[in-house]
């Protein structure tokens, strides 16, 4: 097995910075099941050995990159919501930014994910994560009087769900919709139901 190198000095980190992001791009357009280090190493014009800077072997390079995606996507999205001050718009904001960083994604992408249990993990974890989420935006919308009253568990269980289903590829099946598209969808739907009636908002002025 092939040693990481060192990540304790400021140009390794960046480096390592680097590599994740050509990474990412090369599986977000092609996948990545079918590519071994030669075959990075090839594409992304580097040696072996410097792929090895970002982990030990080529599964550890996989979950890597597809932690560093999730994980700055993630960091992403939560600047669109915290940058939004209005707590009815907060959930419409964060669903429209998942579907957009979900957008660059080829099917390539999506059937790997599907295929690769570790990665179907880490996207699996990476729902339950959002489901918490849209219940916590629901409820503070509410409380708000910016959405109609519902029970915030039953909303971020319900997309949730739906959630789930579009990551198992059954949406894309029934519907012909890609991730990004299916949460688009997601968005309109909770949105429109959501939404607080003329009295609701009266009684929170």
């Amino acid at each position: 097995m092939a040693t990481v190198a060192s990540q304790s000095s400021p140009r390794s980190a960046r480096r390592r910075e680097e590599l994740l992001a050509s990474i990412v791009d090369l599986f977000l357009d092609e996948g990545f099941l079918e590519f071994g280090i030669g075959d990075l190493a090839t594409r992304l014009r580097c040696s072996r050995s410097t792929l090895y800077v970002v982990a030990a072997s080529k599964e550890q390079i996989v979950l890597a990159a597809l932690r560093h995606f999730f994980r700055n996507a993630a960091a992403r999205i939560e600047e669109k919501v915290a940058n939004e001050p209005d707590l009815g718009a907060r959930l419409s904001v964060y669903l429209r930014a998942v579907a957009e960083e979900l957008a660059p994604a080829e099917p390539a992408f999506y059937r790997d994910l599907a295929a690769y249990v570790p990665g179907r993990e880490i996207y699996a974890e990476n729902i339950r994560y959002a489901s918490d989420r849209v219940g916590r935006l629901v409820a503070d919308a509410v409380e708000a009087g910016q959405m109609r009253p519902v029970a915030a568990d039953f909303v971020g269980s319900a997309v949730s769900a739906v959630m789930a289903s579009i990551q198992s590829g059954d949406v894309r099946q029934r519907t012909g919709m890609d991730d990004a598209e299916a949460y688009a969808a997601l968005a309109d739907l909770v949105l429109e139901g959501l939404k607080a009636e003329d009295g609701d908002r009266r009684e929170h002025r």
